[in-house]
């Protein structure tokens, strides 16, 4: 458990609010980075954690995978292929 920095609330670590009094409990800067002309539909987005424990994850976006569905959610026909024990 740990203390709130807002209302002095006790909460458990997992929690990013307060439940008592909604206060973020962790601070990140977040920049979101065009892809060159040549890497149309691509960007990186950069998320710094400023907390106890600080560490930085970078993001590759494809635009065409959030635009299209299709492109990650497996149809029902691999949904179904994937059940059968080989």
């Amino acid at each position: 458990m740990r203390v709130c920095t807002e209302c002095g609330g006790e909460l458990a670590t997992v929690f990013r609010f307060c439940p008592w009094c909604a206060a973020p409990q962790r601070s990140k800067l977040v920049e979101f980075f065009r892809g060159h002309p040549r890497d149309r539909g691509r960007a990186l987005r950069v998320s710094r954690y400023l907390t106890e424990d600080p560490h930085v994850r970078f993001s590759v976006w494809l635009a065409r995978f959030l635009a299209d569905p299709r492109v990650w959610r497996p149809t029902a026909l691999r949904r179904l292929r994937a059940l059968i024990p080989r």
